[in-house]
């Protein structure tokens, strides 16, 4: 019995001994345990705030991405504004140079003539203040009109320069035979300076009322001596400018004017027919 108690008592004591020395490492433990977790929570929270960081980073690098592209964007829209206006200017100025009003081209013969008077390569023409009908040469390369004179005499009347003359006409030329010798009296209005192969000369110019068809208006005159020529009167441009234009394949195209003491119009035939066809003129 003494011996079974011994061992309780030496049993009792190593449990007791054993409580003691157990109670520490369970504090340990979980003192461990509290300190693993804390350490898991800081790193839990540290991997978050990373990843909270790298998705920040990622969403400013987009949104940085996305600015530089709008950025881009509003330069092209820039430019293409910019082409458009220029091409705006463009279609303006092309639609006002197809505003300019283009003159008409005559669509016919006939709206060529509108207002014109169509005149043969030779004409009748008539003088009332003088009295008599002559022939005329049309020509587009002379200036001035011309008119065969002889007798010329320049005077002065009033303060202004005045000539008189006589028509220089040959037996040949068709005009009324009371005008061959009668002294005419015009106004100077200018001098022409005439370069020919014989030398320099100049001429008075004077103003006559003068009849061709309908044509019944003033018309300049140099005065000089046409008798070695097949026509008494030339009339150039100057007179034809605007009024009138030549069909050189035809001749008489108008009515012979009639005078007291000249022969009537329908007569006129007889006296174009000795003209000859292949006048080569030049004055």
């Amino acid at each position: 019995m003494p011996i079974r108690r011994e061992l309780l008592a030496a049993s009792a004591g190593l449990l007791l001994l054993g409580g003691c020395a157990l109670q520490p490492q369970s504090d340990e433990k979980d003192r461990l345990d509290h300190l693993l977790t804390r350490a898991s929570f800081d790193d839990r929270i540290g991997d978050l705030e990373s990843t909270l960081a790298n998705a920040c980073q990622v969403q400013e690098a987009s949104r940085q991405g996305q600015q530089d592209r709008l950025e881009r964007v509003g330069a092209d829209v820039r430019e293409i504004g910019s082409l458009v206006r220029a091409l705006r200017a463009d279609v303006e100025t092309l639609q006002s140079d197809s505003n300019v009003v283009m003159p008409e081209c005559p669509s016919s013969d006939i709206d060529a003539l509108e207002n014109k008077t169509l005149l043969g390569r030779t004409e009748w023409v008539g003088f009332p203040n003088i009295g008599t009908y002559l022939k005329a040469r049309i020509d587009s390369g002379a200036n001035t009109a011309s008119l065969s004179a002889r007798e010329i005499t320049e005077f002065e009347r009033e303060g202004e320069d005045w000539v008189r003359f006589k028509l220089a006409l040959d037996e040949d030329a068709v005009a009324i035979d009371g005008a061959r010798d009668k002294w005419v009296e015009a106004e100077v209005v200018r001098r022409v300076r005439i370069i020919q192969a014989s030398g320099e000369e100049s001429r008075p110019v004077i103003s006559l009322l003068m009849e061709l068809g309908p044509i019944k208006q003033n018309v300049e005159f140099t005065l000089n001596d046409r008798t070695h020529l097949d026509y008494p009167v030339l009339l150039g441009r100057r007179f034809m400018m605007d009024i009138a234009l030549i069909d050189v394949a035809q001749s008489y195209l108008h009515e012979r004017p009639e005078y007291p003491g000249g022969e009537p119009a329908e007569m006129a035939a007889e006296d174009e027919a000795g003209d000859r066809i292949d006048d080569d003129e030049d004055e």
